[in-house]
């Protein structure tokens, strides 16, 4: 591991900056830290997606796995690192925040086909696997105690249910529903919701985020026959992919190495040591599938390693221990 750790501390500045958090575990304070964390900052590619999201909320959302949609894009600009108080955050944060729902949730402009249960007409609403992540993202940049946050939160963490979350949309996007049985969790928006309720001390421990857990275990362990909304944890699930967008082993693994309380749960073990295998005679991982909207960054290509996957995965290793 250290010649990985000497490789991605070689790498962009964003690389080095999460590595030096992360996995070395120094503090912000650190001189090689704020080195590493202003030259992220003053990064001209970083600088270009931060232009990108100027343009909030981008174009209409039509399908949630789009990879190119600008919350997704703000997810991985939190997740970088970045905060209020670096250029352009307050900015695309207070666009956000300008189309809060009357229940709390930051609403995107969508279209839902008759056909899905929508009115097929381009209108302002949020759902429950787009709504999370933009709430996760605002918490990551400093805003998780501002009180338009909290509301958001709060109403959807108050969805929950003793198997997770159900597939749920706002007023405004008429009966849509995915294709599945009511009683069923989503396990997208499971997912995404225990990755939002993470973000937030008082709910860390909740039984809410507890039941999401084991709603993930248990769909790993019934991955031959469970399938609910016609999410599957089968080959594509299981191939490495950068950054998190959408429903595969990585992103389930990233939240799942944040619930301290499942320790040495076999589950979780067994898909970890999936992971671990992928890993090349140098401690690297290459990406096994791309999203084609993240091409040109280290992790759109499954050709050589990615510093970033390979961050990524030492992280969620290190942490399941």
């Amino acid at each position: 591991m250290d010649g990985a750790i000497r490789w991605l501390l070689e790498g962009d500045p964003w690389v080095e900056y999460r590595t030096r958090v992360d996995l070395l575990g120094q503090a912000e304070g650190d001189p090689e830290v704020a080195k590493a964390r202003l030259g992220m900052v003053r990064d001209g590619k970083m600088s270009l997606l931060l232009e990108d999201l100027r343009g909030w909320p981008g174009a209409v959302l039509s399908s949630h796995k789009s990879a190119g949609q600008l919350y997704h894009k703000m997810a991985f600009v939190a997740d970088v690192g970045f905060r209020r108080g670096d250029p352009r955050i307050e900015e695309i944060s207070g666009k956000v925040f300008s189309h809060a729902s009357d229940e709390g949730p930051f609403q995107l402009p969508i279209n839902i086909p008759e056909h899905f249960g929508g009115s097929g007409r381009d209108a302002w609403g949020w759902a429950l696997c787009d709504a999370p992540t933009v709430i996760y993202a605002l918490a990551k940049f400093g805003y998780g105690n501002d009180d338009r946050v909290r509301k958001a939160a709060k109403f959807l963490a108050g969805l929950a249910r003793d198997n997770g979350w159900p597939c749920a949309v706002s007023k405004e996007l008429g009966k849509f529903r995915g294709p599945g049985r009511k009683e069923d969790p989503c396990p997208y928006a499971t997912l995404i919701m225990m990755k939002m309720m993470l973000q937030f001390e008082e709910w860390k421990g909740s039984e809410a985020v507890h039941a999401g857990a084991e709603a993930m275990l248990g769909l790993w362990e019934r991955s031959r026959e469970a399938h609910p909304y016609m999410f599957y944890m089968g080959t594509d699930f299981r191939k490495l992919k950068a950054p998190f967008i959408w429903y595969d082993i990585m992103h389930v693994l990233d939240a799942l190495s944040q619930c301290s309380w499942l320790g040495g749960d076999p589950r979780l073990l067994e898909m970890a040591r999936i992971v671990k295998g992928k890993a090349d005679g140098e401690g690297k991982f290459t990406p096994e599938s791309e999203w084609k909207a993240w091409k040109g960054w280290d992790f759109g290509q499954k050709k050589e390693p990615s510093r970033w996957l390979t961050l990524l995965a030492l992280r969620i290793l290190r942490r399941i221990g």
